[in-house]
């Protein structure tokens, strides 16, 4: 048992389960909870788990059901799981002995898998600088204009811009409005910022610390940086054209905007899915085929040892290789003058057919839903006056008097209502 503890490559998520459970536990503490009580184990499990992982995904509305204290913790969350729990380790050891023995590089370089073993120790401080360095910048610009703009206190205008910068940069998606930013739809001082946190958060540190070292000369950067800086930009530019032309007459989304406003929400819109997790618009009432795309935008991802997820861009894109070269019929998958191992191809592979697998599995347990069939909504759980939320489930019965939470698009919504 211990040497299997001893493995990296088995602490690393030891680390993320213990990280976990301490945020859970903290969340389940009363002062986390802005009314009074404490929340229910499921309720902290959630948010704690969607915090380290950086998902952004919420069962309460986090703005009013948390408390300053839980909010706090949640940016908190959001910020050791995008950074990863190793790094944070590794640089806690650092500041205390000044040292870095040999197993804790393999540590580091399990969880990054891009450092090589002898600059480990120089990259994690680089890390580190360049993730707080660029959260400050987005924090002060997304401060100045709570204040100036929306008469925000000081304070809550500088809380308001750490919060969503940690969020942004980290892509998690964690919001203090409860309809994400969809009240600044039209401010570019908002909504680009965050944007680019978003932005840079997805493309990885390796292909950043590149750039920052080889940014004017392009036919040095190695096939892993073209790929994921390419890919990034088409990507980017496949999200805006999507929601520019599929979303632009329609009412309940950019329909009523203006020119300019419909420009930024296309820009915000079309670079969230890939894992920002924030939004301008309401995607519940998206036409299909915008869906379609944010679909297949969100199970591609961000680039490699980045914040964001998916099956990672390189992945996809590496998969993309392998199938061209197939189709020309040639032996070998050549990217640039790189010929790519068949060991990496086989893992690419594994990693999107892994995705595939745990996509549908989702996907057939939701669709398992009597409403889902029927109205093409989803039950999230049952409310009786003067109790907590409870969770829906399979095996629920729903009381007399009781309030049934469902989620889907509007029309379905209140079809779904008018029956009831």
């Amino acid at each position: 048992m211990r040497r299997a503890i001893q493995h990296p490559a088995r602490l690393v998520p030891l680390a993320f389960l213990i990280a976990i459970g301490v945020g859970t536990a903290l969340m389940m503490l009363p002062i986390s909870r802005a009314d009074p009580g404490h929340a229910p184990f499921v309720t902290a499990l959630f948010t704690a788990t969607s915090a380290v992982c950086v998902t952004g995904l919420t069962v309460v509305d986090t703005p009013t059901y948390w408390s300053g204290f839980g909010h706090a913790m949640i940016t908190s969350l959001t910020q050791i799981g995008g950074y990863g729990i190793m790094t944070a380790a590794i640089l806690l050891t650092l500041v205390i002995s000044n040292r870095l023995g040999i197993r804790t590089r393999l540590l580091a370089q399990a969880e990054g898998r891009s450092l090589g073993l002898a600059n480990v120790r120089q990259v994690l401080v680089r890390v580190a600088v360049t993730m707080l360095a660029c959260e400050a910048v987005i924090a002060v610009v997304l401060a100045a204009r709570f204040w100036f703009a929306y008469d925000y206190g000081f304070f809550m205008s500088l809380w308001y811009g750490v919060f969503h910068a940690v969020s942004s940069f980290n892509n998690a998606g964690f919001s203090l409005f409860s309809d994400s930013l969809a009240g600044f739809v039209g401010d570019w001082w908002i909504c680009v910022p965050i944007t680019v946190g978003v932005i840079t958060g997805s493309v990885g540190f390796p292909v950043l610390f590149e750039l920052a070292r080889e940014i004017r000369r392009p036919s040095t950067w190695s096939t892993h940086t073209r790929l994921t800086v390419v890919g990034s930009l088409a990507l980017l530019l496949i999200g805006f054209l999507v929601m520019l032309t599929f979303e632009w007459t329609n009412p309940n989304t950019l329909g009523p905007l203006g020119v300019e406003e419909k420009v930024l929400a296309s820009f915000t819109q079309g670079s969230m899915p890939r894992s920002g997790g924030f939004s301008s618009v309401d995607y519940g009432v998206m036409n299909m085929e915008t869906s379609a795309v944010v679909i297949a935008l969100m199970f591609i991802g961000g680039g490699s040892a980045s914040t964001a997820g998916g099956i990672k861009l390189t992945t996809f894109l590496l998969l993309a290789f392998v199938i061209w070269a197939e189709i020309k019929g040639e032996q070998d998958v050549v990217i640039g003058r790189r010929r790519i191992a068949e060991g990496v191809q086989r893992q690419a592979l594994a990693v999107a057919l892994l995705g595939v697998a745990l996509v549908a599995s989702g996907t057939l347990a939701l669709a398992e839903s009597a409403l889902r069939s029927e109205y093409g909504i989803t039950a999230v759980g049952v409310k009786l006056p003067g109790e907590d939320f409870t969770y829906a489930r399979p095996e629920t019965v729903i009381p007399p008097g009781a309030l049934l939470v469902v989620a889907g698009r509007t029309d379905l919504v209140e079809r779904f209502a008018a029956t009831a």
